[in-house]
């Protein structure tokens, strides 16, 4: 093999190593869990993106659950449409020191719920037919923390530019690597969680992220700690979203919130495998990119081959995660140079300014340690 394509493939077989085992829920026993179960909503201004999961979750035929909506302070119609709803249905002021928005009405729904399991699903998501039961049952079988991230259906072409986002948050967490669950996971996905109350409450629940803007990750590590693992799986046929439709400002705002905070939690060495990755991919562009002026030399053979490369593994990453299609994958050089530059201004809101925006709200960054 030349040693310009070696260089290029290298890097590029790295995501099977971090990515190579993306797990879904498992089937449905033959014996559901019937346990009491308590799903909660914490919501700010989600008059627009409520309803699908509002309307998903009459069709679920779990045999005994509750909806509790938390509205946090909202200035819209979110607390009417859950009242409409029959959901029991909490209204919060602004938050009080020492608390942030979504940490706190996640806190408040569980002091209210009355189930013995907890399952907290974000505004935007949509449960699919015997979605709730299928999720109750991966918890039942696996115990501990399990979250689920769903899957992404897009309806606008700007929204494909999560995909770069989305691959290396899942990437980060180390739940879907070639070790499988003999490799601690260090993180959760926010949009549907599910654990005992028993384990919520023993281990402080989201009073232990009360100040965390990225709580999700942080609160899977915090109740590791205190004995309760985490287990994650790919929400395709079981739980979906569509994120950030409100535009390329809403998108990149969602995404600067959350990674450069992230980044700092995520240990070195899956940060070094995934910069080599990412690095790999933009050097295969760039060699490729000159062949129309310099023909077929090793590099830009190389360059060529690297680039098909990365747009099937890309392709065959993103299919299962959502509705991105090939030309998300092919291109990918325009969703990684997007990530760098969102990244880079997260690192400076949260390095420099210590706050970042989101839903009307500065959000004080916390020191990682």
């Amino acid at each position: 093999m030349p040693i310009e394509l070696l260089w290029l493939i290298l890097p590029w077989a790295l995501a099977f190593v971090f990515l190579g085992r993306m797990r879904p829920c498992p089937p449905l026993p033959e014996h559901c869990d019937d346990r009491p179960v308590s799903v909660i909503i914490p919501a700010r201004n989600e008059e627009a993106r409520l309803p699908p999961l509002l309307d998903s979750l009459r069709i679920q035929d779990h045999p005994d659950f509750e909806v509790i909506l938390v509205d946090d302070n909202s200035s819209d119609r979110t607390a009417e449409l859950g009242r409409a709803a029959g959901l029991r249905t909490l209204t919060l002021s602004e938050p009080e020191p020492g608390w942030i928005g979504k940490p706190r009405a996640c806190w408040a729904g569980a002091l209210a719920a009355r189930g013995e399991v907890l399952v907290f699903l974000d505004a935007d998501t949509e449960l699919e037919p015997g979605g709730l039961r299928r999720i109750v049952a991966t918890q039942a079988q696996y115990g501990g923390l399990v979250s689920i991230q769903p899957y992404h259906r897009m309806q606008r072409v700007y929204e494909r530019l999560s995909a770069g986002f989305s691959l290396i948050m899942m990437a980060g967490i180390r739940s879907f690597t070639l070790l499988g669950d003999r490799l601690e996971s260090r993180g959760a996905f926010g949009p549907c969680m599910v654990c005992s109350r028993a384990d919520y409450f023993r281990t402080g629940g989201h009073r232990l992220v009360r100040e965390e803007i990225i709580d999700d990750v942080v609160l899977a590590r915090a109740m590791a700690q205190r004995g309760v693992p985490t287990r994650n799986f790919i929400g395709e046929g079981v739980i979906a979203f569509r994120m950030y439709p409100g535009g390329l400002r809403d998108l990149a705002d969602g995404w600067t919130k959350n990674f450069a905070r992230g980044a700092m939690t995520t240990d070195f060495v899956m940060l070094l495998l995934i910069a080599a990755w990412i690095a790999g991919g933009m050097a295969a562009f760039d060699a490729f990119r000159h062949w129309p002026q310099a023909g077929w030399t090793p590099w830009t053979l190389a360059g060529g081959i690297g680039y098909g490369a990365y747009v099937l593994q890309i392709h065959w990453l993103l299919r299962r995660l959502g509705n991105f299609g090939w030309f998300t994958a092919l291109s990918y050089p325009v969703l990684l140079l997007f990530f760098m530059a969102i990244f880079a201004r997260s690192l400076y809101l949260t390095l420099v300014r210590n706050s970042v925006r989101w839903k009307g709200r500065s959000i004080p960054i916390r020191a990682a340690g």
